[in-house]
């Protein structure tokens, strides 16, 4: 229990739940997440060992009783037909049988149809009516020689969702938390370990909420499989409904003409499509059309009456190919199907999550710390459709006069949810607000970039806001600024060049020796500036930043107080590689680090230092290690016997986290397959 999930128990009481728990009850059952955390948050609500332990205990029996599994259906039909009475838990939804003027119930695991329900109930739960709802049921069994009639009776049903929320106390709670606690609390409440996120990261798994908060949103991620992109709109919102991209009609998604049945569009907060992408796909060249007049005007046509409804959308899938290849050969829209890959229907995203950004997920990056009970976070966003704060930036900043309508419309939808989910307090700092505002800019300006690419008759925008001061302020993508050859081109004109280098680094790089290739580049051509790295970039490695730099060093000095834990070592060892490879065969270099003594870990620390002594002596690199344990250690540093000081924010830790034991990754061989924090570098030429 860390500060932070105590923080979370004691502000939130009875509304968290230990997100570890829904893997420990889950078992065999076909449950979504917010299913079992339902349960959960009434049995387990707590940071009470004892009361967790008993609450399982519970929880499991509840659905080891009632939760209906298909191939167990037979079984309890018997024991509703034996007990008179039996309490489940399954997905039900609804059919009005207009012959008989009558509503029916049909149960999807316990495979018994025609059950009748009240009108009040549906009329009180319409979701019934369309995609299906988990609820517990009680069903009571009564034979009748009327072949006609239904042996089942529905007794009672509740669907499994919360039925009210104090959203005053959650906005009491809330301005307990500054705001890195509060995107931690997000983080865990859909269950993922903050650890393992940078702040950008960690801001492009919260984007993912912003339809269940933002009516008539649209959003599309495109990236690489076992992303996790599906996840949110399947586990985490009872308002929310996932559907196969190949399954979409138009009578299934906004009106059935002949029946006048309202689609999913009218019942749900948020649609999303899964398996979006797929060239080969076939798509109705109607269902497009009618698509492109929602998102653009929140309407569709049944006949001659137009219909309104404010779902949101949101189109997910996988990516066929890596991003450069597609900024070279394509566009980042290359994967859709063709009737989709329609620049007025494109124009109407409001967002593009860079799916390659995303990790893909492993085991350790699930959290088993606190989160709030998915089912009351889905009330609260709910609750927040109905505020507005897209205009909470407009006292600080404003958009460039280039920017249309569309454009503005969509920046001001995303900076509106990222608010509600951030501050819905309000009280955001200039500074929060430029970040979100940012983040929102470069999410449509990724969609806009592509845009120009597909058709040149769009007009390039310049996509800049401006401070009090008048001061105009540029946004890019990071793709933009990692890749630029390849960026400001449509398809077709771009020049087979190779891969280009990122245009922030520092020096031409195509001086870094190979092991088989000797360095020409005399130091003296190098010079002084300062470079800011974006968290998420690529192509980023230890030769890149300091090999130039260091190459022809007798004795480099590298000072550093945290060299204290195994991934902080292994960097250093990896810097010493880079050294390895700059090294004259035949000389020697001495490399010092100074660094500050672990408290509880020293034993263990020296030891990585005497292994990698070890190791360094046989190639030519006497390495020795010095601790400073004054207490005013904090600089980071590396500098040279020959004129060279290169100043880090973050020292060597420049590296995100990734799976250090998987053997057949890049990421764990080559450094310039990870993507980096943000830091900055600054290279300084000293006497």
């Amino acid at each position: 229990m860390n500060e932070l999930n105590q923080k979370i128990c004691d502000e939130f009481a009875g509304l968290v739940v230990r997100k570890d728990l829904v893997k420990t009850v889950k078992g065999n059952a076909i449950v979504p997440s917010y299913v079992l955390e339902y349960l959960l948050g009434q049995y387990c609500a707590t940071s009470d060992e004892a009361s967790i332990e008993s609450g399982i205990q519970t929880v499991k029996e509840i659905l080891a009783k009632h939760y209906v599994h298909r191939n167990e259906a037979g079984l309890i039909r018997s024991t509703i037909r034996e007990k008179g009475r039996h309490k489940v838990i399954d997905k039900v939804s609804v059919s009005l049988n207009d012959k008989k003027d009558v509503y029916e119930t049909e149960f999807s695991n316990l495979g018994i149809k025609k059950v009748l329900i009240d009108s009040g109930t549906v009329k009180k739960h319409p979701k019934l009516l369309v995609g299906g709802v988990w609820v517990i049921a009680d069903i009571e069994y009564d034979h009748t020689e009327d072949k006609d009639a239904s042996p089942w009776i529905l007794s009672t049903i509740k669907p499994i969702q919360m039925s009210h929320f104090d959203y005053d106390g959650y906005i009491t709670a809330r301005n307990k938390f500054d705001l890195d606690e509060w995107i931690d609390v997000l983080v865990q409440s859909i269950g993922f370990n903050p650890e393992f996120f940078g702040r950008r990261s960690k801001l492009t798994q919260l984007v993912r909420l912003i339809p269940f908060c933002e009516r008539n949103y649209n959003l599309i991620e495109l990236g690489p499989k076992g992303t996790g992109k599906s996840h949110i709109y399947s586990e985490f919102s009872p308002h929310g409904i996932l559907i196969s991209g190949g399954e979409v009609t138009v009578p299934k998604l906004f009106v059935n003409n002949s029946s006048g049945k309202l689609g999913l569009v009218g019942y749900w907060d948020t649609v999303a499509f899964d398996e979006f992408a797929g060239k080969q796909k076939r798509v109705d060249k109607a269902l497009v059309d009618i698509m492109k007049n929602y998102m653009a005007n929140k309407s569709f046509s049944r006949g001659v009456e137009t219909l309104g409804a404010d779902a949101s959308m949101a189109f997910v899938g996988n990516t066929e190919h890596s991003l450069p290849y597609m900024l070279k050969h394509s566009d980042l829209f290359d994967a859709l199907p063709e009737k989709f890959y329609d620049s007025a229907f494109l124009d109407r995203l409001h967002f593009y999550i860079p799916g390659w950004e995303v990790d893909i997920i492993r085991g350790e990056m699930f959290s088993s710390g606190y989160g709030f009970v998915v089912d009351y976070l889905a009330e609260v966003l709910r609750h927040l459709r109905n505020q507005d704060y897209s205009d909470q930036y407009q006292e600080y900043f404003k958009l460039s006069s280039q920017i249309s309508t569309r454009d503005r419309d969509a920046i001001h939808k995303t900076f509106s949810g990222l608010m509600k989910i951030l501050f819905p307090q309000g009280g955001a700092t200039e500074a929060e607000i430029e970040e979100i505002l940012k983040f929102a800019m470069e999410g449509r300006k990724r969609v806009k970039d592509q845009l120009f690419r597909i058709d040149s008759t769009y007009a390039d925008v310049n996509f800049a806001y401006s401070n009090k001061a008048g001061q105009e302020l540029p946004v890019q993508t990071l793709e933009e600024r990692q890749y630029p050859n390849y960026f400001s081109q449509t398809v077709g004109e771009v020049s087979d060049i190779g891969m280009p280098e990122p245009d922030i680094e520092p020096v031409d790089v195509s001086s870094v020796p190979q092991p088989s290739k000797p360095v020409s580049e005399p130091v003296s051509e190098l010079k002084e500036h300062h470079v800011t790295y974006a968290e998420n970039q690529r192509g980023v490695s230890y030769d890149k930043l300091f090999g130039p730099y260091l190459k022809g060093a007798k004795h480099i000095t590298i000072t550093d107080p945290y060299i204290r834990l195994f991934y902080q070592a292994k960097n250093l060892m990896e810097l010493l590689e880079t050294i390895v490879k700059l090294k004259e065969e035949g000389e020697e270099v001495v490399v010092s680090l100074v660094t500050v003594e672990d408290e509880s870990k020293g034993e263990a620390q020296r030891d990585f230092f005497e292994q990698i002594q070890s190791t360094m002596f046989s190639v030519g690199i006497k390495f020795a290690y010095s601790f400073d344990n004054s207490g005013t250690q904090h600089a980071r540093h590396i500098v040279t016997d020959h004129g060279w000081k290169i100043s880090l924010d973050r020292g060597l830790d420049i590296f995100q986290q990734y799976d250090s034991n998987d053997a057949f990754s890049l990421s764990t061989r080559l450094q310039t397959h990870r993507a980096v924090k943000a830091f900055e570098v600054t290279y300084i030429k000293v006497d």
